[in-house]
C-alpha cells in the first residue's frame, strides 16, 4: 500500500460516507466537500478533513470543477474519488484532476468520452455482436426526425440525452402525438442536468426488465465480470429497488451479458469500476442500454454477494495494482438493496424536502444501511434525494425478502416524507416476490396498493437547537447553542417549525419545491381534471402539473419563480 495518500472525495452525502469507510480500511486520509446546506453533514463530521465550496446550488458547489481542484491542491490530496452523479461522468473533469497531477480514480477521460456519448456507446457495443435494438446512429436535429423513426420502426419509442444517465433527459413515447412535445422536453433536461441537449432515438422495449453487469478493470488489460444485477423496480425511470444476482434468468443470458459486458469494455480500453446496462424483453430479447462509466448507486449488493470491495477495488486500481480477483466469482447467497429516498410515492414519489425528526436505522443479521443522514439532518431542496440505502442479503432469496420485511419494519423516518410504505407495499407483491413480473414501468402500469400521504408538517417536540459552524485547516466544527440565546446570527435551526398550511378546494398545489419552467395555459383558460397545466422542475428532472379538478384556471405564481411543495401556485374555479 503507498503510503501519505490523501482522497478528496467530489461529491455529498451517503456515498461519501462509504467512501471514507473505505479510507478508513486502507490507512488514507479523507478530504470532504460541502455547500451551505451540507454543513451539519454526515459526511462532513467524519471525514479527516472538511473544506466549503462557498455556494447553495449544484453548480456553485459540487459541478465547480475550479473550486474542487484548488480545494484538492489547498488540502494536498493525491487523489481524487468522484463517487457518482455529479462530476462522476464528465471527461473534463477527469483530466482537470490529471492534469493537476493528481491521481484520478475513474476511467480515462477518453474512455468517459467514448462511454458517455450513447451513440459512440451503441456503436461499439455494435462492433463488438452485443445485443442492440434498432436506433438512430447520429443525434437528432429536431423533434420530426424523432417523429419519422417512429413511424418507421413504431412505438414505444425511447427519447434519450446522448450524454445522459439516472433517468434524466429519458423519455418514452408510446403515442405519435406525443413524440414532439417528449423530444423537447428531453432536450431541455439534458440541457439543465448535463449542459448538452443532444438527443437521440431507440426502439424501447413494452415492459422490459433492467439488468445489468457489474465491472471491474486494472491498468494492466484485466477485466472481470464481478456478476449481475436487476434494478427493474423504478419510478421515472431511476432505480427504486435492486438485486443481485439478477434472479430468473436463463444460462444463456446470463452468459451472454458476461461476455458482452467484458467485449465493450475492453473494446473501450475501460479502467475502473462501470456497469454494462441491458433491457430484457419479456419474451428473452436482450438488448444493450449503456455503460456508466463510474460506480453505481446500487455497487453494495454485488458487494455483499461477489464479497469483494468495490470502493477498496477502484483505489488499489488508481494506485496502480492488479486486480484481488481473476475471474467472475460464483455468487454467495442473494442480496437486495432499497434505495431509501425523502420522497411521497402516495404522491407520484415527488420529492420532499426538510429536516429529519427521526432517523432510526434498522440492525440485525443480514442487515446493512449505507446512510449520509441521521436524526436532526437536513434533507436540501438543491440535490438529489437519495438519504440511505438499505441493504439485506440472505443465503436465498426468500430468506433475503423475509429479512427485508424485518428490516423495513424496524425502520423510522420521521419529519419528511420518505418511501418506506411503498418498500413495505413492494414485499407484499407476488409479482416481486414469487412470480417476478416487475419491470421498468411495473410501478405506473401495476401496482395497484393504496399509501398514505406523508404529513409535511414536522412536530416540535424540543426546543430548537441553533448549530453554527467553525471551519479551521479543512476541519469543520460544530457548536450548539439553544435558540433563545439570539435573536439573530449566522446560524441553522435544525428544528423545522410546525406549520399547517390553509388550502381550498379551489387551490392548485406544486408537486415538488422547484421551478416552475413553463404554464401550458393561460390565465382565464377552462381545463379539465387530469389535464398537464404546468411543468415544475426539480433536481434537473421535469415534473408534471395536473389539474386537481376542471374549471376556470387563475395562476398564481408565475413561469421563473420557485414555490415549496404543497403551495398554491393557481386556483381552478
Amino acid at each position: 500500500m503507498m503510503k501519505n495518500e490523501k482522497l478528496l472525495i467530489a461529491n455529498r452525502g451517503e456515498i461519501v460516507v462509504r467512501i471514507i469507510h473505505a479510507c478508513r480500511d486502507m490507512g488514507i486520509a479523507s478530504v470532504a466537500l460541502y455547500a451551505d446546506d451540507d454543513m451539519g453533514s454526515l459526511h462532513v463530521e467524519l471525514a479527516d478533513e472538511a473544506w466549503g465550496l462557498a455556494g447553495a446550488t449544484a453548480s456553485e458547489t459540487y459541478l465547480n470543477i475550479a473550486a474542487i481542484i484548488e480545494i484538492a491542491k489547498k488540502s494536498k490530496a493525491t487523489m481524487v474519488h468522484p463517487g457518482y452523479g455529479f462530476l462522476s461522468e464528465r471527461a473534463e473533469f477527469a483530466q482537470a484532476v490529471i492534469d493537476a497531477g493528481l491521481k484520478w480514480v475513474g476511467p480515462s477521460p477518453r474512455a468517459i468520452e467514448k462511454l458517455g456519448d450513447k451513440i459512440e456507446a451503441r456503436k461499439i457495443a455494435a462492433s463488438v455482436g452485443a445485443p442492440l435494438v434498432q436506433g438512430t446512429q447520429d443525434p437528432l436535429n429536431n423533434a420530426d426526425e424523432a417523429l419519422a423513426f417512429a413511424k418507421q420502426f413504431g412505438l414505444p419509442i425511447a427519447i434519450k440525452a446522448a450524454f445522459g444517465g439516472g433517468g434524466r433527459g429519458l423519455k418514452v413515447a408510446w403515442k405519435l402525438e406525443e413524440v414532439k412535445e417528449l423530444y423537447e422536453s428531453a432536450v431541455r433536461e439534458a440541457k439543465a442536468a448535463f449542459g448538452r441537449g443532444e438527443c437521440f432515438v431507440e426502439q424501447y422495449l413494452d415492459q422490459p426488465r433492467h439488468v445489468e453487469a457489474q465491472v471491474i478493470a486494472d491498468q494492466y488489460g484485466n477485466i472481470v465480470v464481478l456478476g449481475t444485477r436487476d434494478c427493474s423496480l423504478q419510478r421515472r425511470n431511476q432505480k427504486l429497488v435492486e438485486e443481485a444476482p439478477a434472479p430468473f434468468i436463463s444460462d444463456e443470458i446470463y452468459q451472454q451479458i458476461l461476455s458482452s459486458a467484458k467485449n465493450i469494455c475492453q473494446a473501450a480500453n475501460y479502467v475502473g469500476a462501470g456497469t454494462v446496462e441491458y433491457l430484457l424483453s419479456r419474451d428473452g430479447k436482450l438488448s444493450f442500454l449503456e455503460v456508466n462509466t463510474r460506480l453505481q448507486v446500487e455497487h453494495p449488493v454485488t458487494e455483499e454477494t461477489s464479497k469483494v470491495d468495490l470502493v477498496v477495488e477502484q483505489i488499489r486500481v488508481a494506485q496502480g495494482h492488479t486486480l484481488s480477483i481473476q475471474e467472475t466469482p460464483k455468487a454467495q447467497g442473494h442480496a437486495i438493496e432499497f434505495r431509501i429516498n425523502a420522497e411521497d410515492p402516495a404522491r407520484g414519489f415527488i420529492p420532499a424536502f426538510g429536516v429529519l425528526s427521526l432517523f432510526e436505522a434498522p440492525f440485525g443479521h443480514g442487515v446493512r444501511v449505507d446512510t449520509g443522514v441521521r436524526t436532526g439532518s437536513l434533507v436540501s431542496s438543491h440535490f438529489d434525494s437519495l438519504m440511505a440505502k438499505l441493504i439485506v442479503t440472505g443465503p436465498t432469496r426468500e430468506v433475503a425478502i423475509a429479512r427485508a420485511k424485518r428490516a423495513l419494519k424496524q425502520f423510522k423516518i420521521e419529519g419528511i416524507a420518505s418511501v418506506l410504505d411503498f418498500h413495505r407495499a413492494v414485499l407484499n407483491e407476488p409479482d416481486f416476490t414469487d412470480e417476478f413480473k416487475v419491470h421498468t414501468r411495473w410501478i405506473e402500469n401495476d401496482f395497484k396498493q393504496e399509501l398514505k400521504p406523508t404529513k409535511r408538517s414536522i412536530p416540535n417536540h424540543q426546543q430548537p437547537m441553533l448549530l453554527s459552524y467553525i471551519e479551521i485547516d479543512g476541519k469543520l466544527h460544530r457548536l450548539g447553542l439553544p435558540a433563545g440565546m439570539f435573536a439573530q446570527g449566522p446560524a441553522t435551526e435544525i428544528q423545522a417549525q410546525t406549520a399547517e398550511l390553509e388550502v381550498n378546494a379551489e387551490h392548485l398545489l406544486a408537486p415538488i419545491n422547484g421551478v416552475i419552467n413553463a404554464w401550458k395555459v393561460e390565465c382565464g383558460e377552462q381545463v379539465t381534471e387530469g389535464q398537464v397545466v404546468a411543468i415544475m422542475e426539480a433536481m434537473k428532472m421535469e415534473v408534471p402539473v395536473v389539474a386537481h379538478r376542471s374549471g376556470m384556471l387563475k395562476i398564481i405564481i408565475e413561469q421563473g419563480l420557485t414555490c415549496q411543495t404543497e403551495t398554491s401556485i393557481a386556483e381552478i374555479t
